[in-house]
Parts: C-alpha cells; sequence; structure tokens
C-alpha cells in the first residue's frame, strides 16, 4: 500500500468530493490527512481562488454540484461561500487530523450544507466528533503551529490547489485526479508511458508578459 499525503481545506467542495472517493482507492492508495489554508497556497503562487473571479465563482459552484451529482454523492452548499475554515481546520487537527473526523466535518459542511457560525452548530459538529471544548482545542497553540507546518510543507513541495495527493515528488491535484493517483500508486509509483516524462518536461515556448503598472 502506498501512502499519500492528502492536502484539502474544508473551504473546498472539490475536497469533500475527494474525500468521498478516498476509501474506494483501497488497498492501493491510503490518504494521510493533512489540513491546509488554501487561502496561503493562493497567496504563494499569486493565485486568486475561484471564488474570487465572478465568472469562474459561478461556473465553479455548478461544476462541483453537477459533478457530485455524476458521482452519486451526496451534496449541498451551505449558505454562504467562500467561509472561514479556519476553526474546522484547527479541530480537524485537534482530533490528530483522523480520516474519519476529517470526513465528519466535510459531510457537516458539505453533504448536510451547515456552517459552525452559531454556537449551537459549532456546539453539535464538536459533540459528534467526541470533543467537550473545541473553543480550547482550536486555541492551543500546538493546534495552530501544526496547521501552519501543514501549509508550509504543501507550499515548499510545490502544491498550488486543493486537494493534492502528494506521493513522493508527484502531485495530483483535483477529486477528478483521484484515481490516477491509485493508478500511479498501484503502478509500483511510476509512470509506465515515457510520454509522461516528455511532456512533463517540455521546453516553454512563450511567456506571458505581466500586465504593466497603473500610473496615477
Amino acid at each position: 500500500m502506498t501512502i499519500a499525503d492528502w492536502y484539502f481545506d474544508f473551504v473546498s467542495p472539490f475536497s469533500y468530493l475527494q474525500c468521498e472517493l478516498l476509501p474506494a482507492a483501497a488497498p492501493a492508495l491510503e490518504a494521510r490527512p493533512k489540513p491546509v489554508v488554501f487561502g496561503a497556497i493562493l497567496a504563494a503562487n499569486a493565485h486568486k481562488g475561484p471564488a474570487e473571479i465572478a465568472g469562474k465563482r459561478a461556473f465553479t459552484y455548478r461544476f462541483a454540484h453537477w459533478q457530485a451529482q455524476r458521482l452519486g454523492i451526496p451534496f449541498k452548499f451551505p449558505h454562504e461561500h467562500p467561509f472561514n475554515p479556519l476553526p474546522l481546520l484547527r479541530l480537524a487537527i485537534a482530533c490528530d487530523s483522523r480520516f474519519d473526523a476529517v470526513q465528519g466535518i466535510f459531510r457537516f459542511v458539505w453533504r448536510d450544507g451547515r456552517l459552525p457560525d452559531l454556537p449551537i452548530e459549532w456546539a453539535e459538529l464538536a459533540l459528534s466528533l467526541g470533543v467537550r471544548d473545541p473553543d480550547a482545542a482550536i486555541a492551543a497553540q500546538d493546534v495552530k503551529d501544526e496547521l501552519r507546518r501543514n501549509t508550509d510543507e504543501a507550499i515548499a513541495r510545490g502544491v498550488f490547489g486543493v486537494p493534492t495527493l502528494a506521493i513522493d515528488g508527484e502531485l495530483f491535484w483535483g477529486a477528478d485526479a483521484t484515481e490516477m493517483a491509485r493508478g500511479y500508486a498501484a503502478n509500483g509509483c511510476r509512470y509506465s508511458d515515457p510520454e509522461y516524462a516528455r511532456i512533463g518536461a517540455l521546453p516553454v515556448g512563450v511567456t506571458r508578459k505581466p500586465p504593466a503598472a497603473k500610473k496615477g
């Protein structure tokens, strides 16, 4: 069995979809959950998130809904998006990033369409995970430090989006790359087709110039 580091953020609907797909990737592939801050990864790569581009935001939401229907995965957007995922990320780490806890949080948000933005919602989610004092749990310095380490590690490995499965030096981005990662693991963590190596090393033919700075 191959262990893949699984970088995700609860703000991402595609991370939820991958969470539901991962159990079927066993026994070839087992995911090791690593919550990360998607916003920090975007900033490190000078990217805008899908929700920060109006047209892309609408399409992304519809595509996530369509993909969930196609996969037969129960899916419901929460009442607002994007939302602040930090409490949820830290809560997962307080639960030792166990897959069952991570899946429970994902289902709370993306299956049931709920957010922990009211005390009763937060308390109910924490209770379902066996966390008695969630406010204290997410305020612990070691929890905050681990989230920062996970995010820094992801950036250092070249992760540019979530979800991403990292197997040694290979990155598999997106829920729709889950089967590709499973196949790579089942093939002994290598590509049998030499075309993968060739296209991975293609020279850059043209580079787009950055936009000129606006004059005051």
